[in-house]
């Protein structure tokens, strides 16, 4: 387990860049690899990953405690405030098993570096704030029927 996985989540990302994702046309040559507001969030760490290929949201075991294992491209739900988020396990050596769930890709709508970190910690701060959908189901306990919240829809709106 770490004290804050950030250092580790950069060199998991920083090692796939250079492995698998050195020649691949899709790089934002304007971007570099870098983990954004890692923090703990149920027991577990909350973050953003922003690389030249995309940014994605990542979480990772802070305990074994609750923690639910996927497995390796498994897919489950995780409930925020702001709605229902689909994530996906896998794993890295440097990070062990984590999941993720992807928020951009390809990454050419950023320019910069200062611009794709200002959106990484724009998206996580309106992940953890209750969407009006959310607040709507709050109020209507009776309504479970309620859509969840899909990834563009989150990202449009806020």
């Amino acid at each position: 387990m770490f004290s804050d996985p950030a250092e580790a989540v950069e060199e998991a990302f920083f090692r796939i860049q250079r492995e698998q994702m050195a020649d691949v046309p899709i790089l934002n040559s304007a971007l570099n690899v870098e983990a954004v507001d890692f923090q703990r969030w149920q027991g577990h760490w909350l973050g953003i990953v922003v690389t030249p290929w995309c940014m994605s949201m990542l979480l990772l075991p802070g305990t074994g405690e609750n923690w639910v294992s996927t497995g390796e491209n498994k897919r489950r739900f995780v409930k925020f405030p702001a709605g229902d988020f689909a994530f996906l396990g896998s794993e890295e050596v440097e990070l062990g098993e984590y999941q993720s769930c992807p928020l951009f890709s390809p990454m050419d709508r950023f320019s910069s570096q200062a611009e794709a970190t200002l959106t990484a910690r724009a998206s996580l701060v309106a992940l953890l704030t209750p969407s009006q959908s959310a607040k709507i189901d709050q109020a209507l306990p009776n309504e479970a029927d309620q859509p969840s919240q899909s990834r563009r829809r989150f990202l449009a709106l806020r």
